[in-house]
């Protein structure tokens, strides 16, 4: 057996080894796979096409986005392309002459229309190649992966081609040549793979941070402990300093319109390994202002800010605004910052809720380790947006609800505009075509039908008060209530009786003996003492004090004042039948013209003001009296179906029903009115 590994080609290990060499994105692939193609196939120029699509949709032209050679911007042997966004660029591209241009496209286009590699030769004919013709050739390669105009690296791109532009060669060496690069293009599918066991290794560190995370949140009682918890094992699993937690409060998307709603900002809610958290600090108003710097600018920062080419690069997070967070890091050089925005998602977009704040002075804050933390909280977001939901107020978590519900009613841009429009249209509709009874009210009392008093009928001594009689007790017509003493009047009474029989005995003897003048006298004072004895026997006759109807005693308790003097005139007891009560309420002079004779009403005493009884006016008094600094007009009406349990003095609010009108004339009316006096309407 002979040994014939001398027979190995170096050259060709170099260009496997070159294609198998992980990319940093599909941008850096498809340089190396253009270099590599020019090289193998020895072309003269080598042109990557991309296309809008993955088909060559209604002949889209293709757009050069590199040319081989590279010149001096050529990749290195390791694959390392410290210039690959100025190479894979199609204004550059398109502005570099190309060799054949349109022979050049024509090829692409139909290499991408058929998905095939296919040869074209140049010269007289632009038929199939033709051994015979010494023009050249055009090799298009369809490349299986790309990427779109201007997309990022890892994301799936759409098909493009590669167009290798030969000398001139037989039909033998064409076909090795086709085979060569039909199978250094199939390298792609390897790129392909890698990547996606990139994202998958990524999301899958990304998905385990966050279920750990999630899991031990869980367990936490209210939203601050959730995120003492949250910041406490992010810092453990990180192996960091510090890790902070900032919550945002406020409109963040009109914050970045610049309208007067957006006043978003960023709260210190949670320090790791810290308990008790003054906001008022110097340290933590840096840490409120580095995260203020993230939710501004709507993205990760990283602060020492990486390269935007090389190693270790990012485009974007080398072009990030760090004022804030160099500011935080300049005590301790060897401090690295890093703040990532915590996003939900909402039917509008995106939301940004949050900023997580991390410090790291001994472990190195890389891009690929945003690039995870961005990923898992992308995860943890949504969990600590309903956590901190849950935890508002009720009233709060109500109105979110209730915007909910309008979005899916009016839309989600501008709900809450809509609704108040939506609800003033239904408001003005109802104001104008919706018509009611105008009800007119006033304050009133309950009085009885019919109502005595019983006063003293001289002046006297009370000498007894009756057994029940009392306020609150019923009484019958006739009863006697309360006595005066009368024994004075007895016998001031007898002495009357004998004064007129002295006087009348006198008259008679004066008349026989003939003396007119003294007959006459005596006479005279017998009249007197007879109207003095009739005077006292009609006080005797009332000093006995009698109910007048049959009813309830609702005034008077004289049981303290038995054998006491009382005056003329003084009132006694109150006595009414309850049975039938009537209403007496005071009208606005402003709402006296709406009131009539037998219109009908109801009304609603302060015990029960839910009750609603009806009544029907019966009189108004013409004359108005001025009560609280406003006139009002007492209007009497007679109550229907009345519960038993009413009682005279009993106030509440009457109303008087009157012509059917609109809401808005009926909420409008007392302004109208005060304008008419105003301005002499």
């Amino acid at each position: 057996m002979n040994d014939l590994s001398n027979l190995k080609a170096p050259g060709w290990a170099r260009v496997v080894a070159e294609l198998s060499a992980p990319a940093a994105d599909d941008k850096v692939f498809l340089l190396r796979l253009l270099g590599v193609l020019g090289q193998v196939s020895g072309a003269r120029q080598a042109v990557l096409f991309t296309l809008s699509s993955g088909r060559d949709e209604a002949g889209g032209e293709p757009r050069p986005a590199a040319v081989w050679p590279f010149g001096s911007d050529a990749p290195d042997d390791g694959g390392r392309t410290p210039s690959a966004e100025r190479l894979f660029d199609h204004a550059r591209a398109e502005a570099t002459p190309l060799e054949n241009a349109e022979e050049v496209r024509r090829a692409a286009r139909s290499a991408a229309a058929s998905r095939q590699t296919m040869a074209f030769g140049l010269g007289a004919d632009d038929g199939l190649y033709d051994p015979g013709q010494a023009g050249g050739c055009v090799v298009a390669v369809p490349v299986a992966g790309g990427v779109a105009d201007g997309g990022a690296g890892g994301a799936p791109a759409p098909q493009g081609v590669v167009t290798l532009f030969v000398d001139g060669r037989s039909r033998q060496a064409l076909q090795t040549t086709l085979a060569i690069v039909e199978v250094l293009a199939g390298y792609v599918f390897g790129h392909a793979a890698q990547q996606a066991l990139r994202r998958t290794r990524s999301a899958s560190a990304a998905l385990d941070l966050a279920a750990r995370l999630i899991a031990s949140i869980n367990g936490a009682d209210g939203f601050k402990g959730v995120s003492l918890q949250f910041v406490n094992d992010l810092c453990r699993q990180l192996g960091v300093e510090r890790v902070a937690l900032g919550w945002v409060h406020g409109n963040a998307s009109a914050r970045r319109r610049g309208g007067a709603a957006g006043r978003a900002t960023v709260r210190l809610l949670a320090l790791s390994d810290t308990e008790n958290l003054d906001r008022r600090m110097a340290m933590a108003q840096r840490l409120e202002g580095a995260m203020e710097e993230a939710l501004d600018q709507e993205q990760a920062i990283l602060y020492p800010p990486p390269p935007s080419e090389g190693p270790g690069s990012d485009a974007v997070l080398s072009v990030g605004i760090t004022h804030a967070h160099r500011e935080l890091a300049s005590a301790d050089a060897k401090l690295r910052v890093a703040s990532l925005p915590l996003r939900v998602v909402t039917p509008d977009g995106d939301r940004i809720v949050g900023v997580v704040l991390i410090e790291s002075s001994g472990a190195e804050v890389t891009v690929a380790m945003v690039e995870l933390l961005q990923a898992t909280l992308d995860l943890v977001g949504p969990v600590l947006a309903v956590r901190q939901s849950d935890d508002r107020a009720l009233p709060s978590r109500a109105w979110d609800r209730v915007i909910k519900a309008g979005a899916w009613a009016v839309g989600t841009r501008h709900t809450v505009w809509k609704m108040a429009g939506v609800a003033l249209m239904v408001a003005t509709l109802l104001m104008v075509f919706v018509r009611t009874t105008y009800r007119i009210g006033a304050p009133m009392e309950l009085e009885p039908l019919e109502r005595r008093t019983l006063s003293v009928p001289y002046d006297g001594t009370l000498a007894r008060v009756a057994e029940g009689a009392e306020a609150g007790r019923t009484v019958e017509a006739g009863q006697v209530l309360a006595e005066l003493d009368t024994r004075e009047m007895l016998l001031s009474a007898l002495e009357a009786e004998s004064q007129i029989l002295q006087h009348e005995k006198t008259a008679d003897e004066a008349l026989r003996e003939g003396k007119l003048a003294e007959a006459t006298q005596a006479g005279a004072k017998a009249e007197q003492s007879r109207a003095r004895r009739d005077l006292l026997r009609s006080q005797i006759a009332r000093s006995r004090v009698v109910a007048p109807i049959a009813g309830t005693i609702i005034a008077g308790d004289l049981r303290d004042k038995v054998g006491a003097a009382i005056k003329l005139g003084e009132k006694l007891f109150e006595v009414a039948d309850l049975s039938e009560m009537v209403v007496t309420a005071r009208v606005d002079d402003r709402d006296i013209a709406l009131i009539r004779l037998g219109q009908t009403g109801e009304v609603s005493p302060k015990a029960d003001p839910s009750l609603k009884v009806p009544f029907t006016v019966e009189r108004i008094v013409p004359l108005a009296t001025p009560q609280d600094g406003r006139n009002a007009f007492e209007v009497r009406a007679r109550l229907t179906g009345a519960p038993a349990w009413f009682r005279p003095g009993m106030e509440g609010q009457a109303r008087f029903d009157g012509a059917e009108r609109s809401l808005a004339w009926i909420a409008t009316r007392r302004i109208t009115d005060q304008l008419k006096v105003w301005l002499w309407w």
